[in-house]
């Protein structure tokens, strides 16, 4: 049986469902996925909970399952963060070299990104990531690596990602009563990027969108950097409340009738094709007949939305219709028929289902798109591991022990 210290264990707290993850470090470096599990989620809206309690259970049971299929107990795991309230700032930070002969050192690199993160406030959050886009050094500008580059004068161009900082204790709170350890806290979209975006794509350009059950993340590659992220308070689980205003019918069966008919695209849908509700539920009246297209129509307002709520984003770092790589949708929302189609008629870019770039896995459900996520977390976990610390957990946020989430459990609960 493998050794703890060489098993990550992931877990994604979605809206609609709470996912988790295990794999095994292998002493070649590679990854070995030994685990998966879900459970429905309660207590979690739009990314933020909403009950302590409903998560926690909730967590418990996913724990439970995976521990099962594995043999294994669970004693830590990354959790990715997502939602509304998540911010990006941009900040610069400037440092003097500090090597009499002027070359640049990692360390270097750390204190300027340092600096960036210090002059980065904003009341009640906490930062989660800094992450550098370019260097400037001296009069050279856009340097993507500078080490053993020699000069004076180091600045660092960084995107800030900030969380609240009562939701982070809330989701502190939720695993530790679950009686497991916390690794790390990783912003969603950026784990689910190293699930499903190769390294040419992040050099060309390329936008990742992970369209959720309550929102939809966003995050902006180019030249190999991060360049932006952004939260849209709108996901897939819209579209089914649309259909129970629409259809005048329940959650329950508007979720159902979206999973069997719903399509992002409504134009070669017959007027005269129906759907009978009674067959989802006996609460509906025989004969409750709906029009097909009228349902398609409404996820298609809802999904034209969103993506124009995600192209807002694009605009705004004048990348809209500007990324060569295109377009990547992932999350559960990424099903709906004819998705691609509507996706490349508003974005006017190239579009394509964002599948793990990873595909050798023994447990097939981890090649779905709802699962990118929480397999993303794992490969970013193994990141940090790997990097020992440095400049990569100036890119991790919240770190046990000593670290951030240390001194969070330090102020929740008093010492005895």
């Amino acid at each position: 049986m493998p050794s703890h210290k060489d098993i990550i264990t992931s877990l994604d707290i979605g809206s609609s469902y709470i996912r988790m993850v295990m794999a095994q470090r292998l002493p070649d470096g590679r990854l070995k996925f030994i685990g998966a599990a879900e459970t429905p989620s309660v207590g979690v809206s739009r990314g933020s909970i909403t009950s302590l309690e409903d998560v926690v259970s909730c967590i418990s049971e996913t724990i439970e399952k995976c521990e099962r299929m594995t043999g294994m107990r669970i004693d830590r795991v990354v959790v990715g963060i997502s939602g509304s309230n998540i911010k990006t700032v941009f900040s610069k930070g400037v440092v003097a070299v500090a090597r009499a002969n002027s070359q640049v050192e990692d360390s270097d690199m750390e204190r300027a990104c340092d600096l960036a993160e210090r002059t980065t406030t904003l009341p009640n959050y906490e930062v989660l990531h800094v992450l550098p886009i370019s260097y400037n050094l001296d009069d050279q500008k856009n340097i993507k690596e500078p080490q053993g580059m020699s000069g004076v004068r180091l600045e660092v161009e960084t995107q800030v990602v900030l969380a609240m900082s009562s939701q982070i204790k809330n989701l502190t709170k939720c695993i530790y009563r679950t009686g497991v350890e916390l690794d790390e806290i990783v912003l969603s979209i950026l784990a689910t990027a190293e699930a499903v975006l190769t390294p040419r794509q992040k050099e060309l350009g390329v936008a990742v969108v992970n369209i959720g059950a309550g929102s939809t993340s966003l995050a902006v590659f180019e030249e190999g950097n991060i360049l932006h992220t952004a939260v849209v308070p709108a996901g897939a689980g819209h579209i089914t409340q649309d259909l129970a205003i629409g259809l005048k019918t329940s959650i329950e069966t508007a979720e159902s009738v979206k999973i069997d008919h719903a399509s992002a695209l409504g134009d070669n849908i017959s007027k005269r094709e129906e759907v009978d509700l009674h067959k989802y539920s006996e609460e509906e009246k025989k004969g409750s007949y709906v029009y097909k297209k009228d349902i398609a129509d409404i996820a298609e307002a809802r999904m034209e939305e969103i993506f124009s709520l995600v192209n807002q984003e694009l605009r705004k770092i004048d990348r809209a219709g500007k990324l060569p790589g295109g377009v990547v949708l992932t999350g559960g929302g990424g099903k709906l028929p004819l998705i691609i189609d509507l996706a490349k008629r508003v974005f006017q870019l190239p579009v394509f289902l964002g599948r793990p770039v990873e595909t050798n896995f023994a447990i097939d459900k981890l090649g779905d798109l709802e699962y990118t996520t929480a397999l993303g977390l794992v490969l970013w976990m193994n990141k940090s591991v790997e990097s020992g610390g440095g400049l990569w957990s100036k890119m991790t946020g919240f770190h046990i022990g000593g670290g951030k989430v240390g001194k969070w459990l330090r102020s929740l609960w008093p010492s005895s």
